[in-house]
């Protein structure tokens, strides 16, 4: 079948194209389905405690995502900056998972434990306050919302059945344990729990 016979129909270049783009998925997919580096948690991995989880649930929701990855790419220039490049074994827990390619603001991959909690409140506050070059926008009324507690037990329990181990325990204490928290406790939470659990940071 010759170059020009393929450009000239329409049709089968379509199924040709569809077909090579198939076989290049599977090549790339399918193993990864199989590597317990990709499927299985990474040592040190655990699924979020509820205020972190709480957390997540509310960086998702404020759209944090579109302008900071959580994913360092295995290059000299980015690990220098943010620390060890990202594992998949990390993000077995994240549904979704938070990796990104918009970096307007800095990647959070490791980002737990470089500031203190009042540096992260006074940030999400108001960031020109810390930082004036900033164009990242306040979250004042995090302070001013609690964490729907019920919310995130049932999502806890939601996990649980997609292979999350989260014991009966932790979803009894759940709702105690985020009684009267902020939605900017919360937050605060999870951006100081990311990174701080891999061996790469020990």
């Amino acid at each position: 079948m010759g170059h020009e016979t393929v450009e000239k129909r329409v049709g089968l270049l379509g199924v040709l194209i569809v077909l090579v783009i198939s076989i290049g998925g599977l090549v790339e997919i399918v193993p990864l389905v199989f590597s317990s580096q990709v499927t299985e948690a990474a040592e040190g991995i655990e699924p979020y405690p509820a205020l972190q989880l709480a957390g997540r649930d509310i960086y998702i929701r404020e759209g944090c995502y579109s302008c900071h990855s959580q994913m360092i790419r295995p290059f000299r220039a980015e690990t220098e900056r943010y620390g060890h490049y990202s594992l998949a074994g990390e993000s077995v827990y994240d549904r979704p998972f938070q990796f990104g390619s918009k970096r307007t603001g800095p990647d959070l991959a490791r980002v737990g434990g470089r500031y203190n909690d009042e540096w992260h409140r006074l940030h999400l506050i108001n960031p020109r306050n810390l930082v004036p070059e900033s164009n990242m926008p306040g979250y004042p009324w995090l302070e001013k919302h609690e964490v729907n507690a019920r919310a995130t037990v049932k999502r806890m329990k939601a996990l649980r059945t997609l292979g999350h181990p989260y014991t009966d325990e932790q979803l009894a204490a759940a709702e105690k344990e985020l009684a009267g928290k902020t939605e900017m406790q919360a937050v605060i939470a999870y951006l100081q729990g990311l990174g701080t659990n891999i061996p790469t940071r020990r």
